[in-house]
């Protein structure tokens, strides 16, 4: 039997989230978006994640496992990925994010109406 390789991901997202709270979370998030988006199409399209793998540890993705990612997070079914798919893959990805995503939420929320109240003052 041939071997296959495989992408191991090991989940630092609940650190980076203690660490930089629900709002420097996901800055990171775009940020590692910004990283990967064609600049062109404003999207991550195939070419630019095969492009820009080596970015993410991950140079020696096959074609096919980049189609894979790119499909798990196509959510609207356009073929690539923009922002806010890429960061609901990203969360999907990580179990224990997704199982404090309650949490999270009222943060975000929390922080949201701290933001108006100082607009609105």
């Amino acid at each position: 039997m041939g071997s296959r390789n495989v992408v191991v991901f090991e989940d630092f997202f609940p650190a980076m989230v203690e660490k930089l709270g629900a709002e420097g979370f996901m800055k990171e998030l775009s940020n590692g978006f910004q990283l990967l988006v064609d600049g062109d199409k404003g999207v991550i399209t195939f070419e630019s994640l095969k492009r820009n793998s080596a970015l993410l540890g991950l140079k020696e993705m096959s074609d096919e496992e980049v189609v894979c990612m790119l499909r798990e997070g196509d959510l609207d079914g356009d073929g690539a990925l923009n922002e806010m798919e890429f960061c609901t893959l990203m969360l999907r990805l990580s179990p224990d994010l997704m199982n404090n995503s309650r949490n999270l939420l009222v943060e975000a929320i929390l922080n949201f109406y701290a933001l108006c109240q100082i607009s609105i003052n």
